[in-house]
Order: C-alpha cells, then sequence, then structure tokens
C-alpha cells in the first residue's frame, strides 16, 4: 500500500515560493513585458538594429523569467494532484513520478532562491568571461581551454547565448587566453564567484614519464555595460592593432587583417576581438569589452578606497578558489565553500550549479566590506 507524505515538504516550498516570488516582483515583471512589448510592435522598430535586438532580447529575458515562475505554482498544484493518484490508485509508477517531481521543484527553486540573493549594482547584466593560462606550460594552456568549454557548455545546458569574442591558441595545445560573451539575465552575479585562479592536478598527457603535474588558469568575469554607461576613453589613452586572426597551432583563418587588439595605455589592460568579419565590428566589440572592464576596475578602487577608509583590508579572495584533483583521485574542491563533488568529469562538461549556488551564498555571508 502507498502512502505518499509531501503535504510538509510541499508547504515549505510554497513558502520558499512566496517569499522568491516578492523578491522578483512578479507585477514589476509583468509591467516590463508590456513595456517592451509595446515598443517591439512599432512598425519601424527595426530601422535601428541596435535598439532593436536591445528591445527584443530584454523581452525574451523577462519573458522567460516569468514563465519561470509561474510554471513552479502550476508544477506545485500538479505535485498534489500526482500524489493523490498515487496513494488513491496504489500505482507505484505514479509515486516515483512524484518523488522524481518533488526532487525537480526543490532544484528550481533552489535556483531561484539563489538568484534572488544577486542584488549587486551590475549582478543583472550579461557577462564577459576572460580565461588565461597561467603557470604548468602545456597543460596550463590545455587547462585553459577544459574551462572554457566547461563555462560554454554550462551556457548551453541552461539555453544561454554565449559568443566567442576572442581566442588565442598555444602552440602545442590549448589556449593562451579566451575571451566570450554569456547574454543572459543575471549572467554577471551568477558567473562573478567563478572569478580567481583554478589549479589542476593530474598525470599530465604531455609528459613521457606520465608524472603528476600543477597547472593553474585565471579566469576573470566583467559585467557588459549598457551602451549609455560606456566610460569615456580619449583617443590618445588607446593604441589600436589590427592582426589577421587565426587558428589552433597559429594557423591564418582569415586572409584580411580583419582582427582588431585594443592596448589601454594607463592601465594596461588589453582587450582583442577576431570574432567578427570586419574591422570595425571587431573594433566595436572590444571597446565595448576594455568600457566594461574600465567600469568594474573603477568601482573596485572605490571599494577599496572604502575598505581603507573603514580600516578593513583583508583581501576577501584568495589566489587560489579551487582544485580540480585527476590524480592521485577525483575530486573538485572549492577552496572558500568546501563545496566538494568527486566526479570531475561531470563538472569538466558543466555541471557547475552546485558550485555556483554555494559560492553565492558564501558571498553572500562573508563581509566584502
Amino acid at each position: 500500500m502507498i502512502e505518499l507524505d509531501f503535504s510538509e515538504q510541499i508547504a515549505a516550498l510554497r513558502a520558499t515560493f512566496a517569499d522568491i516570488r516578492s523578491v522578483v516582483g512578479v507585477d514589476r515583471l509583468r509591467a516590463d513585458i508590456a513595456d517592451l512589448s509595446e515598443q517591439a510592435g512599432v512598425p519601424d522598430l527595426w530601422d535601428d538594429t541596435e535598439r532593436a535586438q536591445k528591445v527584443t532580447s530584454a523581452l525574451s529575458h523577462r519573458q522567460s523569467e516569468l514563465a519561470r515562475i509561474e510554471g513552479i505554482e502550476s508544477r506545485l498544484n500538479d505535485l498534489e494532484i500526482m500524489v493523490e493518484l498515487a496513494n488513491g490508485e496504489d500505482d507505484q509508477e505514479s509515486a516515483d513520478e512524484a518523488v522524481a517531481e518533488l526532487k525537480s521543484i526543490q532544484k528550481t527553486l533552489g535556483e531561484l532562491e539563489v538568484q534572488t540573493l544577486l542584488n549587486g549594482e551590475f549582478d543583472p547584466r550579461p557577462a564577459v568571461v576572460t580565461i588565461r593560462a597561467g603557470a604548468g606550460g602545456v597543460d596550463a594552456a590545455d587547462f585553459a581551454e577544459m574551462l572554457m568549454r566547461m563555462y560554454l557548455r554550462w551556457a548551453e545546458q541552461h539555453k544561454y547565448p554565449a559568443t566567442v569574442l576572442d581566442t588565442s591558441y598555444a602552440e602545442e595545445a590549448g589556449i593562451k587566453s579566451a575571451t566570450f560573451e554569456i547574454d543572459a539575465p543575471y549572467a554577471f552575479g551568477t558567473l562573478s564567484v567563478e572569478a580567481g585562479t583554478h589549479r589542476l592536478v593530474r598525470m599530465s598527457p604531455f609528459n613521457s614519464a606520465g608524472k603528476r603535474q600543477t597547472s593553474f588558469a585565471a579566469v576573470e568575469v566583467v559585467p557588459l555595460i549598457e551602451q549609455t554607461e560606456s566610460v569615456e576613453i580619449p583617443d590618445n589613452d588607446i593604441r589600436v592593432d589590427v592582426f589577421r586572426s587565426s587558428g589552433p597551432g597559429g594557423q591564418s583563418v582569415n586572409t584580411t587583417d580583419s582582427a582588431v587588439r585594443i592596448t589601454h595605455l594607463p592601465t594596461g589592460i588589453v582587450v582583442s576581438c577576431q570574432n567578427e568579419k570586419s574591422q570595425i565590428q571587431n573594433r566595436a566589440a572590444a571597446l565595448r569589452v576594455l568600457q566594461s572592464r574600465l567600469l568594474l576596475l573603477q568601482r573596485e578602487q572605490e571599494a577599496a578606497t572604502k575598505k581603507e577608509l573603514a580600516g578593513n583590508i583583508t583581501a576577501s579572495w584568495g589566489d587560489q578558489m579551487r582544485s580540480y584533483v585527476l590524480a592521485p583521485y577525483q575530486m573538485v574542491k572549492d577552496l572558500r565553500t568546501d563545496y566538494e563533488v568527486n566526479n570531475p568529469s561531470n563538472v569538466f562538461d558543466g555541471d557547475l550549479d552546485g558550485f555556483i549556488a554555494a559560492g553565492i551564498r558564501w558571498r553572500k555571508q562573508t563581509p566584502q566590506g
């Protein structure tokens, strides 16, 4: 005789859901959707392609967020019916479905609850992620490419649009660096906890002696700024170089000098873009990423000044925030949160939500000055 009783769990989920609805602001979401729908319906919208893309993208993001919220309420109601059917008909298959659905709703609500913790100034923005190979030679370049694939797979699993802006390939294997944009609501807030130094320990496939190798890669995450917030950059503060984009091993993949590298002379920040077809498009994309980095740098300097004035200069992030160990045992562990899993292959395949959620909760509980 099947006797499922999820009343306590469902009551707890409904309470959590009510808090999430309040924080997200469903009425505000609906008002935004109505306003954006009206803008999207203007006949001459696409006369200004950039504005049209901005409006339609914002509308799509908000519609998805509202659908996700409203879908939870419907699923909670359906879950109660599933439990009644399983108990009333003594049906094991229905009971198994109800258990699986309960776990699925708990996971979805957990993700939404984490999103409500993202209330920083730039948290709702899309993200620009840059990965650079560190110490460790060829293994570090290979590790950097593994991390790039990991984040792109994570974005793909969440159906977040991702665009690779620049890739600098290493000579033997892997990449020296790569920059890509993830265009999704709260992408910056979500991925900002991934910023820092990542460490890989494994038996090196590039070492004939088969010795264990430790290598490092750095992950940088900045918010993509709005055009209206562009940081003014005087022309004499930048150096612009053009070159031909290249593939693995230095192989040329373009016959024209369309790739662009911009160096910001006062800070030494360098941004490259070779994804677009024309030099003008690559320059515009690179300049936007540079502006994003300068804006974040400005905010960080302001925050550092505030900390100094307050007498609190303790660093919030260590040099090494996560270890990926493939030998002699299998483990991925975040050194800030102590969150760990024993299946690195899943993590490298984009299974990052547990680490991200733990990082966001950790940051919320840790004084940042």
